[in-house]
């Protein structure tokens, strides 16, 4: 079955998942057939989340066939063959292709068997999770399916070999495979309707408004209103990365997609490689804390928590901005620190003539969020806003969408889901095996028994939870694991659901410029130039406000848990404390400072943001003192030079 027609098909690093394989680039008949596939696959999950009748389960199945089909022929077995499709490939897509139809075709006459399933039943069970795992392995490495493993082990029999807390007595083969592949709580549950119903449609959604040109109309907006500030570049970067990622919700894909522009324009006004990257990757990462995507995450912990997805992004919206301006803040102190000047005038566009040409590009985000604000359901409401991205291109010929160009939207949506989906429907083997031996409870009352009552000790142990699962899980499937083990244990402590659920959310993001592995980082490094470490290293210190502000959702009411003044006065004296925080890691403000003036600003945060009004007064107090004694001294100088 090899495409003889075509040429070997290149290669490419996919940046449109999560992570950061190896992605094959075809001509000829198979380039046709993964076209004419990616747009049935997107027409099929357009039909069943609006006019569409279809059991749950059968349509999550019908999701896997799609994922699978697509992923086998567009990621090689090994590195080896990734400039050729093997025919094992071709095969193995059929063949996934076939199991999740399966049981479409024969879920009725399981249940009219009374649940009884027979010798087919449970080879088609037993090669959906084969077939799932070798998918995700190619996809995203080897860590998530040898966790789906051990926990399979474990629930298997693996637990009686345990004492204590942790021991099982697991259950017999055919039921794990009957719970895996029929049972609501397997490959095809929860999660995995999530994955094809919220987040497809989103990424779909992405993919519609970055082909309608909306990615070049956001990069010529940040560059007219910060292209004339210090650091313009580099600010430019942090705003087309948080316009970016509302879009995307992957900082792979934003970094690379923003970065290809930002990253050598930050170079040739004076920053360094390592710098630009690392501003690129810490603003990438803010991109899936920015409603009203927010990655695949803001859709699971919606599901989960029962809490309104509107819900969520409105909470979430000050914090992300607080994201944003914290990464601003070291640009702007780096900037003034080397001298870099603004842009040339003559190389910055006009405001009014970007806005002219691209209004049209706000009417879709507007038609999405008033769709949610109204009550229609998240999944209504992007198929509005992809009907309202095709509308609204119409209204300026510059954008216009062709019918060609509406195909090429629907068949990159579907490709473009491959590396989140298998990820998703792999994740479902893990959370399965963990709702059925009541793994969550078992592992919070571990982490009440080490922490004790501390709420922050259990903080600390999920941030270093989050850090390690981070250096081999991507952003979605380390949230999934921590909500699950660790949400329970930090709301025996009293911490809200919702502040819960956000805190784990953030801390999954750290995996993406957090050192050894840190793919966002890693994609800027490559743009840059720099080296990848390096860049981590660097990343992690502009983005210390991805571990700070999380903090807040369990000690403050910063997530509209009380009085709305407590909530202003929260965020005022926080970003200040932020403030404060990137001057003692730059070492500059108005002019370098001491290590006695460095300490002082590290107090004067720290005062800031802990939860108690009358540290926030005093830091304020001592944080204006500071300031006003820096620039007599500035202007003392100055006086004195000339």
């Amino acid at each position: 079955m090899a495409d003889s027609t075509s040429q070997k098909p290149a290669v490419k690093k996919d940046s449109g998942g999560e992570t950061l394989a190896i992605k094959r680039v075809f001509e000829g008949r198979t380039a046709t057939l993964l076209y004419v596939t990616g747009i049935i696959c997107s027409l099929f999950h357009l039909w069943v989340n609006t006019i569409g009748i279809m059991p749950e389960i059968q349509r999550n199945a019908v999701h896997y066939s799609f994922m699978l089909f697509i992923g086998f022929l567009q990621y090689p077995m090994l590195k080896r063959h990734a400039r050729q499709c093997l025919p094992v490939d071709y095969f193995l897509a059929i063949l996934a292709f076939c199991v999740g139809l399966y049981l479409v075709f024969f879920e009725d006459a399981l249940h009219m068997r009374n649940e009884v399933p027979v010798m087919a039943d449970l080879i088609a069970a037993g090669l959906a999770i084969i077939l799932l795992m070798e998918i995700t392995r190619r996809t995203t490495g080897l860590l998530i399916p040898i966790l789906s493993i051990i926990f399979l082990t474990y629930g298997l029999g693996g637990g009686s070999y345990l004492s204590g807390l942790w021991n099982f007595p697991g259950v017999t083969v055919e039921r794990m495979l009957y719970r895996m592949y029929f049972a609501p709580d397997g490959i095809f549950g929860t999660i995995a309707t999530i994955s094809s119903t919220f987040v497809f449609l989103f990424v779909l959604f992405a993919s519609f408004l970055i082909k309608s040109g909306a990615g070049e109309f956001i990069i010529n907006l940040a560059l007219a209103t910060m292209g004339r500030t210090i650091g313009g570049p580099a600010k430019m970067a942090v705003f087309a990365s948080g316009f970016m990622g509302s879009v995307s919700g992957s900082a792979v894909a934003n970094t690379v997609g923003t970065g290809s522009i930002t990253i050598p324009m930050m170079k040739k006004t004076g920053f360094s490689s390592k710098f630009a990257g690392a501003v690129e990757a810490a603003a990438s990462t803010g991109g899936q804390l920015m409603p009203p995507i927010m990655g695949a995450g803001a859709f699971i912990m919606s599901q989960w928590t029962q809490i309104p997805y509107l819900t969520i992004v409105a909470v979430a919206f000050i914090p992300a901005i607080m994201y944003f301006v914290s990464v601003a803040f070291f640009v702007h102190l780096r900037a003034k620190k080397m001298g870099i000047k603004p842009i040339p005038e003559k190389d910055i566009p006009k405001i009014g003539e970007v806005l002219k040409h691209g209004w049209n590009f706000f009417l879709p985000i507007g038609v999405l969020m008033g769709l949610l604000m109204v009550g229609y359901t998240p999944t209504f409401s992007a198929c509005g806003g992809i009907v309202a991205i095709v509308v609204a291109s119409w209204i300026n010929p510059k954008t216009r969408m062709s019918l060609r160009d509406i195909m090429d939207a629907l068949a990159s949506g579907g490709q473009n889901m491959v590396t989140t989906g298998v990820i998703l429907l792999c994740s479902g083997i893990v959370v399965g095996v963990v709702l059925m031996v009541g793994m969550g409870i078992k592992f919070s009352m571990l982490i009440t028994m080490v922490a004790g009552n501390s709420l922050m000790l259990t903080i600390i142990m999920v941030a270093l939870a989050s850090l390690i699962l981070g250096m081999g899980l991507p952003v979605t499937a380390s949230y999934i694991v921590l909500a699950v083990l660790a949400a329970p244990a930090m709301q025996m402590l009293g911490t809200s659901l919702l502040a819960a659920h956000m805190l784990i959310f953030w801390y999954s993001q750290d995996a993406n410029v957090t050192p050894p592995v840190c793919l966002a980082a890693y994609s800027a490094s490559g743009i840059s130039g720099s080296k990848p470490l390096e860049t981590g290293f660097e990343s992690w210190k502009i983005a210390k406000g991805l571990y700070i502000i999380p903090l807040l959702f369990c000690y403050t009411p910063i997530l509209f848990e009380g009085p709305w003044w407590q909530v202003a006065e929260t965020v005022v004296t926080a970003t200040a404390g932020l403030f404060c925080f990137a001057v003692f890691f730059e070492g500059f403000n108005t002019h370098a400072l001491n290590k006695i003036q460095r300490l002082l600003y590290a107090g004067t945060a720290v005062m800031l943001l802990w939860p108690d009004m009358r540290l926030h007064a005093a830091g304020a107090v001592l944080l204006v003192i500071m300031v006003m004694r820096e620039r007599a001294t500035v202007k003392k100088e100055a006086l004195e030079t000339a």
